[in-house]
């Protein structure tokens, strides 16, 4: 009898430990649940710079931001806002630079058109003023330059956008 009690033991421990181990395998085996750690969870750093370039995308999100400070610049000129325009000009311009970083082919014509050329400097000043009249004759040039940059990025559709067509400059 202690015998049998011994066996039965012995195959109840051994089921209970293959049971164990083939949980404890399956388990290492089955598929890790979501995770918030999108970037951390990344196998190494050259897969985490695949995710970060692939997150911020190209030129086309700065453009968005521009666009969102474009139609901010004349809200604010609407309201003779004219420290808010500076500073969305200046926004524009360090978005840009951002931008070009990502993208270096398209910093060519935005140096050469918008930088290089004076207009950036030109349209701050403006701004800088206070003189309405001033202040939306530099918008209008703003307007231009954008629309000539995309132009010589060879996207004249972007030129079609409502901004560039909804977003009159008073007339007096």
């Amino acid at each position: 009898m202690k015998r049998l009690i011994a066996g039965i033991t012995a195959l109840a421990v051994t089921v209970a430990v293959t049971a164990f181990g083939l949980g404890y395998a399956a388990a290492q085996n089955a598929p890790k649940p979501p995770s918030n750690d999108w970037l951390l969870d990344a196998p190494d750093d050259t897969e985490r710079f695949k995710l970060l370039q692939r997150y911020l995308r190209g030129f086309d999100q700065p453009m968005w931001e521009v666009g969102y400070r474009y139609e901010g610049i004349h809200d604010a000129l609407k309201r003779s806002n004219f420290k808010l325009a500076a500073y969305h000009w200046d926004k524009i311009k360090t978005t840009i630079e951002n931008g070009y970083l990502k993208r270096p082919a398209r910093r060519a014509n935005a140096e050469a058109l918008l930088f290089a050329s004076g207009v950036h400097a030109e349209v701050k000043t403006a701004f800088e003023s206070g003189d309405s009249t001033k202040a939306w004759a530099a918008f209008a040039k703003a307007r231009t330059t954008c629309m000539a940059c995309h132009d010589a990025e060879k996207l004249p559709e972007m030129n079609g956008q409502a901004m560039f067509h909804d977003l009159a400059i008073p007339t007096r």
